[in-house]
């Protein structure tokens, strides 16, 4: 039998079984300021640079606050999903929380900071639940790239105005 003070400690609580989590952070450096990646992060009503989302039903001009709630489509299945803003700091950070399954919670976090290189772009994903190993299985490919087409999307944006054609991006410092 186990104590009753055993429960209620720290130590019970944290050995607690929560099920699986993974926690993925993927980095890229762009050209773009951190105003026109910003622009393209808050515009939740064009994800067309977004490799896991095809579309949502946010009003064009609609900025993301803590407490929103909207739905997407997913790219990889045509099923509506749940998506809540959690956090903003305007021009630095946005983090959502993905409902789409029971029995996944998913948290979604993009960063912006400006760099002597560049812009960084960061995009973390945390999952928890049992369903987690067979989402991520679906998803890991698209996921990496979000940070990229992100900052692609954003420096293509700022080159539509010039004429000819665009040149390749450039590694930069944080490039590997």
């Amino acid at each position: 039998m186990i104590p009753q003070w055993l429960f209620q400690s720290r130590l019970w609580q944290d050995r607690q079984p929560l099920g699986w989590s993974l926690v993925k952070h993927y980095e890229t450096v762009s050209s773009a300021s951190v105003d026109s990646l910003w622009r393209k992060v808050v515009n939740l009503a064009d994800v067309s640079w977004h490799p896991l989302i095809t579309s949502t039903n946010v009003p064009y001009g609609l900025v993301p606050k803590p407490g929103l709630i909207y739905q997407a489509v997913s790219r990889m299945v045509p099923l509506p999903f749940r998506v809540f803003v959690e956090h903003v700091k305007p021009g630095e950070l946005v983090s959502f929380r993905i409902c789409a399954l029971p029995g996944v919670e998913e948290r979604v976090t993009y960063r912006l900071e400006s760099r002597i290189c560049g812009t960084s772009v960061s995009y973390s994903v945390m999952m928890r639940g049992w369903l987690s190993p067979l989402v991520w299985s679906m998803i890991k490919g698209h996921a990496a790239k979000v940070a990229q087409r992100l900052a692609e999307a954003a420096e293509q944006e700022g080159l539509q105005g010039v004429p000819g054609c665009l040149p390749p991006r450039k590694k930069t410092c944080l490039d590997f």
